[in-house]
């Protein structure tokens, strides 16, 4: 894989547990942006947010995005909910959106075994009418950068791997 997968979409939709399954069947690297900045600034994203606001925040996805881009080759990156928003997105690699229904996100957070801390590391979703409208804001905009959509909704797991696999030359 020469060029970077980039994968985006709302939080909660399953990219950082569909990019370690994808880096466990196909042999590449991972990485997280969120997990970067937090490496980066030895803060929780929500306590940035907190501290610094929305911002300081996004100036901090823009110089992760600008690393990625200097140095990140043939890697599969898992993205925030907003890093789509990075001036340089497309120069990154191949965009692939993860894409479903709001409540299928919702019910897919409510039901997992560690329901409790993904919902508490998601706290946007204490505030469902907020979360929801801000995914309307949201869906448009992933669709307009993205590449390839993947409606992880109507795939199995492996398929949805397929498919990302496909987007990034993967056989």
């Amino acid at each position: 894989m020469e060029k970077n997968i980039i994968l985006i979409g709302f939080m909660g939709v399953g990219k950082g547990s569909t990019a370690r399954d994808f880096a466990k069947k196909y042999g590449v690297y991972n990485i997280d942006t969120d997990d970067l900045i937090e490496s980066k600034t030895n803060r929780e994203i929500k306590r940035i947010f907190k501290k610094h606001g929305e911002e300081y925040f996004r100036a901090l996805e823009q110089e992760t995005a600008n690393w990625i881009q200097a140095n990140v080759k043939g890697t599969l990156v898992s993205c925030g909910g907003g890093f789509y928003k990075v001036k340089n997105i497309k120069k990154l690699g191949k965009v692939v959106l993860l894409d479903a229904p709001f409540e299928w996100i919702y019910d897919r957070l409510k039901s997992a075994k560690n329901a409790q801390a993904k919902l508490a590391k998601r706290p946007l979703f204490s505030k469902i009418k907020e979360a929801k409208k801000l995914y309307e804001q949201r869906v448009s905009e992933y669709k307009k950068v993205a590449d390839v959509i993947v409606s992880v909704d109507k795939l199995s797991q492996k398929e949805v791997l397929e498919e990302i696999a496909k987007a990034g030359g993967i056989k």
